[in-house]
């Protein structure tokens, strides 16, 4: 892609001054407005990640910067050194909203996940009767729930683990989405937790088989291990449902909520569930200068109010299904597969022609072409590319989208 001047300044302001842990597509963006963004120069672009997920109100949603602002007028941080009067009745909201009884409120998702395995462990000591510093949790294979050290020791992917231990012991890994394995490894009686993504995200939007929540919640129930719902990613409606785990009417033991909480305006997360969990973590054993801040309850409730007063859940399983239909049909040579629930989508493309540097062009060079086209996406592993645009986007935006997506697939399918 071609730079102009005003872009290539700030892209070489980062590449001089920050760290290399990203590597971005270069668009230099400044503004946004539900689900389109525009760039320095003023180029508009339909943005078909939403930060991952955490734009599902779209971007600068008015009602979600109103309380921002409002909020921020008033008090922004009083730290948990004392009470607020924001924090109580937007744990008290949530948690009767979604069904469950405590919510501990954190900033980040990986913070929230960190959280979780925490309880997860202090309540096979307390509760279940594990003895000491023997808890173990059972993750899945292809997961991402963060890039702490913790959660790294959970992980199977080599470039967010590689190089970076001694690793936190105590996992076990299963295959996603494979129910016989995760019977034979909650025989092993010190365990505490199962920790799942209800689809895998980074993994590249894989979506496990039908009845493989219901069996696994089944499953943990009969050993008594907590079952962990990662919807950080999947939940607050971009699946179609308020959260993933809704398709198969399974409630987790602890849920962990993060990006779209506060729809992108500032950090929010939470860990949700019972008294008999959330307790055991008493006071000085966990916490955030930030975490549960009035600012972030503000947000993260007029976030919530958004995908329920729009009915997003309900676009988005909609707007999910033309998308999936429409790339299905296109029938072209160079998709392998297209995958998801509502608009969490993806396509996994075959490698084709080339890309200039002495190989075959994978998926991150036609995010490069779309993004030419006005259409923003980002590879996921190799050769997938995750589609997941802001809930709000329109009917002639999803129209214009899934347009540029298709004369670029179908340009790169005359090259095979």
């Amino acid at each position: 892609m071609h730079l102009s001047e005003r872009s290539s300044g700030f892209v070489d302001l980062e590449n001089a001054f920050g760290g290399k842990n990203y590597a971005p597509l270069p668009v230099v963006l400044s503004r946004g407005k539900g689900a389109r963004v525009w760039d320095v120069d003023g180029k508009e672009y339909l943005d078909f990640l939403s930060a991952y997920s955490a734009v599902n109100q779209g971007h600068c949603h008015p009602k979600i910067v109103g309380a921002l602002r409002d909020q921020a007028e008033r008090l922004t941080l009083t730290s948990r050194a004392f009470y607020n009067d924001q924090l109580g009745p937007f744990e008290a909201w949530l948690c009767g909203l979604l069904g469950f009884e405590r919510l501990i409120p954190m900033n980040s998702g990986a913070e929230a996940v960190e959280t979780a395995i925490k309880l997860a462990r202090r309540w096979g000591y307390d509760v279940k009767g594990v003895p000491q510093d023997r808890g173990k949790v059972i993750v899945c294979s292809g997961n991402f729930h963060g890039r702490t050290l913790g959660i790294i020791s959970a992980s199977t992917d080599p470039a967010s683990r590689g190089g970076f231990g001694p690793y936190l012991p105590g996992f076990i890994t299963v295959p996603f989405g494979d129910l016989e394995a995760l019977e034979k490894a909650l025989e092993d009686p010190d365990v505490v937790g199962f920790l799942f993504e209800p689809i895998q995200g980074e993994a590249g939007v894989v979506v496990p088989p039908e009845g493989y929540l219901s069996g696994a919640s089944a499953l943990c129930r009969k050993v008594r291990v907590l079952f962990i719902a990662d919807e950080v990613q999947t939940g607050l409606a971009r699946t179609g449902k308020m959260l993933a785990c809704d398709y198969e009417q399974v409630k987790p033991d602890l849920l962990i909520l993060g990006k779209a909480l506060s729809g992108g305006i500032l950090p929010v997360s939470a860990v949700l569930g019972s008294s008999e969990v959330i307790l055991t973590i008493r006071p000085g054993e966990h916490g955030s200068t930030f975490g549960g801040n009035p600012l972030a309850c503000a947000v993260a409730r007029a976030a919530v109010e958004v995908l329920l007063d729009e009915k997003l859940a309900e676009s988005a399983f909609a707007s999910g299904k033309v998308f999936r239909e429409r790339l299905s049909s296109l029938n072209s040579p160079l998709i392998e597969t297209v995958r998801g629930k509502g608009l969490l989508n993806a396509i996994v493309i075959r490698p084709h022609g080339d890309n200039g540097k002495g190989g075959k062009r994978t998926a991150y060079d036609l995010c490069h072409e779309l993004a030419e086209h006005g259409v923003l996406a980002k590879q996921t592993q190799v050769h997938t590319i995750r589609f997941a645009p802001p809930l709000v986007i329109t009917g002639p935006e999803m129209e214009q989208g899934l347009s540029v997506i298709e004369s670029v697939l179908k340009r790169a399918a005359e090259s095979l």
